[in-house]
């Protein structure tokens, strides 16, 4: 039968939102063409909602009901809402549609972000005081009663309640790169006026993600590359007010994930980004390792693993090359771990390319990380590098249907994380702050430079890339041209001036302080930008966009594409009405993806080929 593009993209996914103390899993599953809510249970799958767009959740702890959080469109502007589910989840109900929600957080001018989750409670951060910094706001379900923990400005990061509802910590990205500040807010709602104390000094180098406090208010664990390269765990006690760290890095990005009772770490290691599990004590002693199915390497991509909160069950999102996106469920008791569903089986035993890792030399003596797959049976020399969007990003040995359907087409697919990516430490991931922008960029000709070493052809190599993605094309195609046969650009960044004029305000500062600002680095910008080189770019673009997209507007395409065509060369833009930054639906990816994919091939056929890709043959 073969895996074609319309078949990959037709592969259904699955990943873990929550899990309660019965074991029940709150999974999403794209098998609608849109992430919609599925409750895994005792070996059945139950339907949950049945909206318009993608959503995801969250349990009410203790009871059954589940907070919806959902868009429109794509605009992420995200609205709240409760779902009751009837008696045990089980048979005859039908998938809620929107009517079937009760509003909880609704107000469709601005977002609204579920962040946790008490017992008849909910946290949320939002916009709509200024629509630039985000609050964090706790609203009693019951009630409708709401505090505002945090509204000292910035964008949340992340953030941690307390079981006890008494303290909160918070991290926000800070002003500058690579600094983020972490607060911790005392006397919660409901006893008296909450009081923010600093934890960090501003602009202090750090970064701090994934908060959780271990069992009660007193101390919490939070991963941070404050003094040294990899993010290592730390703790910080509120009494004396000390931190100290739990667990070093050893050239390893580290994260974790607390036990509610605060009495056990899951911790991951992003080896190469494959993720390495284990169990530890809440100070740092490893107990064991978490096998994973196969040969371990998997990912855990977005959603993050979450505890039950009786601390027995862990729930957790997985993928790996050859499998797509599927939930297991940890039993800490036992130490068994289920895998709840089965995507690989999909393929029906058909071979898929698997990546092999790869370090690139570029002229200015850095290694690029990349991942190559090379083609399934027989290559013609062609290539397709894919890069990630972000920048503060990471390409991982997980499932793409892109990458098969190229190896599948006979490209060699590379997929590089050149500088500024994460996971592979803080000087990597500040290699590209700012004026050290077309460093990345640089990065690209290495690899170009790199392809007769793989025996690829490098008159045959084009570029794939989605948002900051996008802009890495672009700016191949304009600063590198002559090296590129063709691009495709999804939700990509043409100018980062109007791009920064134009998204929305509230990510203004937050990317200003990643490609620098209009006020004080306005020329460099411009100079960065590939559409003022757009006459450069003899190589044909494919161009895709969201028409709600609210990070990389629409005009950022049209602008582009206006240039491009006006020079006389080949530029297509598809732009779908119903979409945000990207393509979340199936139809639209079964629209968009298979003429993309068409158009690399056309314009990567060998010398001699037929109009489809296909060689010559000689009469």
């Amino acid at each position: 039968m073969g895996l074609d593009i319309a078949r990959l993209l037709e592969i259904r996914t699955w990943r873990a939102f929550d899990v309660d103390d019965d074991g029940r899993v709150l999974a999403g599953s794209d098998d609608s063409g849109s992430v919609q809510l599925v409750e895994l249970a005792d070996g059945v799958a139950t339907p949950l909602t049945g909206l318009p767009g993608a959503c995801q959740g969250r349990y009410l702890p203790g009871e059954r009901a589940v907070v919806v959080e959902h868009d429109d469109g794509g605009n992420e502007r995200g609205q709240l809402s409760l779902l009751t589910l009837d008696g045990d989840g089980e048979g005859g109900r039908s998938p809620a549609g929107l009517d079937d929600l009760t509003p909880l957080v609704h107000d469709a001018r601005y977002m609204h972000r579920l962040l946790d989750v008490l017992p008849g409670r909910v946290v949320y951060a939002t916009n709509r005081r200024n629509e630039v910094d985000f609050d964090v706001v706790i609203r009693n379900v019951a009630t409708g009663i709401e505090e505002v923990l945090y509204d000292g400005g910035g964008l949340v990061r992340g953030v941690a309640v307390s079981a006890d509802a008494r303290r909160a910590v918070i991290t926000i990205y800070g002003a500058v790169a690579m600094a983020d500040d972490v607060v911790l807010v005392d006397a919660m709602p409901e006893t008296e006026a909450g009081h923010v104390r600093p934890l960090t000094e501003p602009g202090t180098p750090g970064q701090f993600a994934g908060p959780h406090w271990l069992g009660d208010a007193g101390a919490f664990v939070v991963a941070t590359d404050a003094d040294t390269d990899h993010t290592a765990i730390v703790r910080y006690d509120v009494d004396p007010g000390e931190w100290r760290t739990v667990l070093a890095p050893e050239g390893h990005d580290l994260s974790c994930w607390p036990s509610p009772d605060g009495r056990l770490l899951l911790v991951e290691a992003n080896v190469e980004g494959a993720s390495r599990l284990s169990l530890h004590t809440a100070d740092g002693e490893k107990l064991r390792d978490v096998p994973l199915p196969g040969d371990g390497i998997a990912v855990f991509p977005l959603p993050e693993p979450v505890w039950s909160p009786n601390s027995r069950w862990v729930a957790l999102s997985w993928s790996a090359p050859d499998v797509p996106g599927d939930v297991l469920r940890l039993d800490v008791e036992s130490g068994e771990l289920t895998a709840l569903t089965d995507s690989a089986a999909q393929f029906g035993g058909e071979p898929l390319a698997l990546p092999t890792t790869h370090r690139v030399p570029t002229e200015d003596g850095e290694q690029v990380p990349c991942f190559v797959y090379r083609p399934i049976g027989a290559g013609d020399g062609s290539s397709v590098l894919i890069v990630h969007g972000g920048p503060e990003s990471q390409s991982r040995p997980q499932f793409n249907p892109l990458v098969q359907a190229m190896a599948a087409n006979g490209h060699a697919v590379l997929v590089p994380n050149v500088r500024g990516s994460t996971g592979y430490g803080r000087r990597w991931y500040e290699a590209d702050d700012v004026r050290r922008r077309l460093d990345s960029v640089a990065d690209l000709g290495a690899l170009h430079a790199w392809l007769p070493s793989l025996g690829l052809d490098p008159g045959r190599a084009a570029l794939w890339g989605g948002s900051y993605g996008g802009y890495m094309v672009l700016a191949g195609l304009a600063f590198q041209p002559g090296k590129w046969a063709a691009g495709v650009d999804i939700v990509g960044i043409s100018s980062l001036v109007t791009f920064l004029r134009n998204t929305s305000a509230y990510r203004r500062a937050a990317r200003e302080r990643e490609y620098g600002s209009l006020e004080h680095d306005l020329q460099f910008l411009h100079d960065a930008s590939p559409l003022t080189q757009v006459d450069a770019i003899r190589a044909p673009l494919f161009v895709i966009h969201g028409a709600n997209d609210p990070r990389v507007p629409l005009s950022e395409a049209e602008q582009l594409v206006a240039a491009v065509s006006g020079n006389g060369v080949e530029c297509e833009l598809r732009v779908y009405g119903d979409e945000g930054h990207g393509l979340a639906k199936r139809a639209n990816r079964l629209d968009a993806f298979p003429r993309a994919l068409a158009f690399l091939t056309r314009h990567l056929a060998p010398a001699g080929a037929e109009p489809d890709g296909r060689r010559a043959r000689t009469r």
